[in-house]
C-alpha cells in the first residue's frame, strides 16, 4: 500500500474537511498525490472537479493520465480540443477556465474543487495575470487545492486567496525532497563536487573572469578585480566526451540534458552518435516500441521521425517545442520507459510532465527570459533540477552545471545553486476581453474589483494607485473605441469581450465590415498573422498580391489602434500582425500535405502545428461570439473543418493514445 508522507497526509486531512489548501514543495516530491486524493473523493461523493495547467501539453498529458485511471470520468477543454466536457472530472488550461468564469459561469455550479497546479505561475510575466483573475472571479462556493514550486512567501499567496474566497485556507509548506539532490560543477575541464573547490581550482579564487557576461548585479565586481587579473586567465574547455564517460562510470544514466535552444540540443543529441547506450536486447525493444508507435501516430514517412530513429537506436533521443507533438510524445514514452539513456531538451520538458531520471546536466545557467537574455532563476534552476533522482529507485540525483569562467560569474553560479528562491510577485495587467467582460457585469463599479487582485495585496500605496491608474487607461481606450457606452457594454464590446487577446484588431475589423470580406483562405491567414511570433532574425517569406493587400489592410486597423493607445498612454501597444504562416496556411488550406509545407515556411514543425491549433482556437470563437453575422460563422465553421486535419488535429492524437 502507499505511503503517504507527513505533508501529504496534512493536506489531505485538510481537503477531507473540505478546505481549500495551498502545497507549496520541490520538485519532486510528490504533489501530484495529493491532487489525486481530491479528485478520488470529489467522483466518490459525486462533486465535480477541474485541473487546471499552464500550458496544452500539460493538460494532454494530465487528461492522458486521468482518463487511464478514471476512462469514463474525465474530460478536456483546451480551445483545439473538447473531449467529454460535461464529466466530473475536467482538465483544462488556466485561461480556459478563466474565460468559462465570464462566459459560462453556470457550468460551474456543480464544482465542488478546482485545482491550480503550477500555481507559482502567478508571477509569469506574459500569463501570470490569468492565474489571479481565475482565483479572483472563482465562485465563493469553490474550494482550492494550488499546488507551487517552492517560493519564499507563499504563506502571503495563500493569505491573499483567503481573503479573495473569504473561507480558511490550509498552507504546508514541505522543504524535504524525499531524493536529495547532489550538485556538481563541470569547469575546466574537471568535475567538482564542492562549490570551494569550484572557486579554487575552476575559478583561481577569482570572482569575475575577463569577457564574462555579467548581469548588473555583478558589475561591482568587475571594477573591483579591474587590473588585478593574476595574469591572462583562458579557460580550458569543458569536453562533453568526458563528461559521459563520469554518468557511464558512475552508472548516473539515463540523464536529463537541458539546453537553452532548440537548434542547440538538436547538434548536442547528434553529436553523440559516437556513443550506444543500449545492449542488444534494449536497442531490440526501443526499436520496436519506436516503429509501433511511428505506426500508430502515422510518422512512418515523417522525415524528422526517421532520422529520429537513428538516434533512438543509440539510446540517445532530443525533445522541444518545434517537434511535431506526435514525436515528443512518442520520445516521451520512450523516455518513461527507461530506453532512452540520454536525452537533450529544452526547459519545457521540466514543467509539470513527470519524466525524473537519475541526472539532470545544465548546458549552462543562462537563458533568454522573453526580452532579454539573464542568469537563471534560483526557482527555475529547482524547477528543471527537481528532475534528478527517482523516487523508490535512487538514494540521490546529481544535477551538473557546466560552468565557463568567461560566461559566468562565480557569485552567480553560487545564487543560482545555493540561494534562496525568488518570490511569487504579482503581474497583474487585465487584458481588454477581462475589463470589457468586467463592465459588462459591474458597470461603472468595475474599479471596486481591483482591491481583490493579489497586485493590491502586494502593493504599497503608489503601486495600488499606478494599478488603479492602468485599468483606467484601458476603459478609457475602450470607452473611445466605441465598446462601451453609459454603464454597459454595446455591440462591438460584446463580441470583444469573447476574443481575448485579439479584442481590438478584431473588433475594429468587424465594425468596418473588413472580416465579412473574407474567404476561408483570407480569414485563416489573418488570424496567424495576429497569433503568430517571429523567433529572432526570422524573416518572412514572399507573399503573393492578395496576401500583401490583406497586410496593408490589418496594418491600417493596428496603426489606427496604436494611435489610440499612445493617447491614452495604454503600454504594451497591440503586437503588429505577421504574416510569416500566411503563405503555409494558404497552402494547407488548399490541400498541401504537411510535410511539403517547408516550402511555404521556414517556421519549426511543431511551432506550424501549435499556431495552426491557435487558429482553430480563434475560429471557434469566432462561430460562438456574439453580434457575428451567420455568413461570417459559416465560413469559420468551413475553415475549422479545413484546418484542423490529420497533424493538426489535436483531438484526434489525444484519441490514439
Amino acid at each position: 500500500m502507499f505511503q503517504y508522507d507527513p505533508f501529504q497526509l496534512k493536506a489531505i486531512e485538510a481537503i477531507n474537511r473540505d478546505k481549500s489548501v495551498l502545497v507549496s514543495a520541490p520538485t519532486g516530491a510528490g504533489k501530484t498525490a495529493i491532487a489525486e486524493h481530491a479528485i478520488e473523493r470529489s467522483l466518490a461523493r459525486g462533486e465535480r472537479v477541474v485541473y487546471t495547467a499552464p500550458v496544452k501539453a500539460l493538460s494532454n498529458q494530465k487528461f492522458r493520465d486521468f482518463s487511464a485511471k478514471y476512462p469514463e470520468s474525465t474530460g478536456l477543454l483546451t480551445g483545439d480540443v473538447t473531449i467529454n466536457t460535461h464529466a466530473p472530472l475536467v482538465i483544462m488550461t488556466t485561461e480556459i477556465y478563466r474565460n468559462q468564469l465570464f462566459e459560462d459561469p453556470k457550468r460551474l455550479e456543480n464544482t465542488k474543487w478546482v485545482i491550480f497546479d503550477e500555481v507559482h505561475y502567478l508571477d509569469d510575466q506574459e500569463r501570470g495575470t490569468v492565474w489571479e483573475e481565475a482565483m479572483m472571479f472563482s465562485p465563493p462556493h469553490v474550494r482550492f487545492l494550488a499546488l507551487s514550486a517552492t517560493a519564499p512567501n507563499i504563506e502571503e499567496v495563500a493569505e491573499w486567496i483567503e481573503k479573495v474566497l473569504g473561507h480558511p485556507m490550509e498552507v504546508i509548506i514541505e522543504s524535504h525532497r524525499p531524493v536529495p539532490l547532489v550538485h556538481l560543477f563541470q569547469c575546466q575541464g574537471t568535475i567538482y563536487s564542492d562549490s570551494r573547490e569550484l572557486r579554487k581550482s575552476g575559478y583561481l579564487n577569482h570572482e569575475v573572469w575577463p569577457g564574462t557576461r555579467d548581469a548588473n548585479e555583478f558589475r561591482h565586481l568587475r571594477r573591483f578585480n579591474k587590473g588585478n587579473w593574476r595574469g591572462h586567465l583562458r579557460a580550458k574547455p569543458n569536453r562533453m566526451d568526458e563528461l559521459i564517460h563520469h554518468l557511464q562510470y558512475y552508472r548516473r544514466l539515463p540523464c536529463l540534458y537541458f539546453g537553452f535552444g532548440r537548434k542547440r540540443v538538436e547538434e548536442l543529441a547528434w553529436e553523440q552518435m559516437k556513443y550506444d547506450f543500449l545492449n542488444p536486447h534494449e536497442k531490440e525493444q526501443i526499436l520496436q516500441m519506436y516503429d509501433e508507435l511511428s505506426e500508430r501516430f502515422d510518422l512512418k514517412k515523417e522525415p524528422s521521425a526517421v532520422e529520429m530513429r537513428k538516434l533512438i537506436e543509440r539510446g540517445i533521443g532530443f525533445h522541444h517545442a518545434g517537434m511535431l507533438p506526435t514525436l515528443k510524445e512518442v520520445i516521451e514514452r520512450l523516455f518513461t520507459s527507461k530506453l532512452i539513456k540520454l536525452i537533450f531538451t529544452t526547459e519545457t520538458f521540466a514543467l509539470g510532465i513527470n519524466m525524473p531520471a537519475k541526472s539532470v546536466v545544465f548546458d549552462e545557467l543562462r537563458k533568454f527570459y522573453g526580452t532579454h537574455f539573464g542568469f537563471l532563476r534560483t526557482r527555475d534552476y529547482y524547477q528543471m533540477a527537481g528532475r534528478a533522482g527517482r523516487r523508490g529507485m535512487d538514494a540521490e540525483g546529481y544535477v551538473y552545471s557546466r560552468i565557463n569562467p568567461h560566461q559566468i560569474p562565480f557569485p552567480a553560479v553560487t545564487r543560482i545553486v545555493f540561494g534562496k528562491p525568488e518570490s511569487v510577485e504579482s503581474q497583474f495587467n487585465s487584458c481588454y476581453a477581462t475589463l470589457l467582460n468586467l463592465y459588462g457585469q459591474f458597470g461603472s463599479r468595475l474599479m471596486e474589483i481591483y482591491p481583490k487582485s493579489f497586485h493590491h495585496y502586494q502593493s504599497n500605496k503608489r503601486g495600488r494607485e499606478k494599478g488603479v491608474a492602468s485599468i483606467e487607461r484601458k476603459l478609457n481606450l475602450l470607452k473611445d473605441l466605441g465598446h462601451i457606452s453609459g454603464d454597459s457594454l454595446t455591440a462591438k464590446g460584446e463580441f470583444a469581450s469573447w476574443m481575448y487577446g485579439y479584442e481590438l484588431i478584431l473588433s475594429e475589423m468587424l465594425e468596418e465590415g473588413a472580416l465579412e470580406t473574407l474567404n476561408e483562405a483570407s480569414l485563416c491567414s489573418l488570424l496567424t498573422s495576429l497569433v503568430f511570433e517571429p523567433r529572432r532574425a526570422q524573416n518572412c517569406p514572399e507573399l503573393s498580391g492578395p496576401l500583401k493587400a490583406l497586410e496593408r489592410k490589418v496594418l491600417g486597423f493596428t496603426q489606427k489602434i496604436h494611435i489610440k493607445e499612445a493617447a491614452h498612454k495604454v503600454y504594451l501597444p497591440t503586437r503588429l500582425p505577421q504574416m510569416h504562416l500566411a503563405p503555409a496556411i494558404e497552402a494547407w488550406l488548399g490541400g498541401c500535405r504537411f510535410q511539403e509545407l517547408g516550402r511555404h515556411t521556414d517556421v519549426d514543425e511543431g511551432e506550424i502545428i501549435r499556431y495552426f491549433r491557435m487558429v482553430v482556437q480563434l475560429l471557434r470563437q469566432l462561430k460562438q461570439a456574439p453580434r457575428v453575422s451567420d455568413r461570417l460563422r459559416e465560413i469559420a465553421g468551413k475553415a475549422m473543418r479545413a484546418v484542423n486535419r490529420d497533424l493538426v488535429d489535436a483531438e484526434k492524437q489525444l484519441r490514439n493514445m
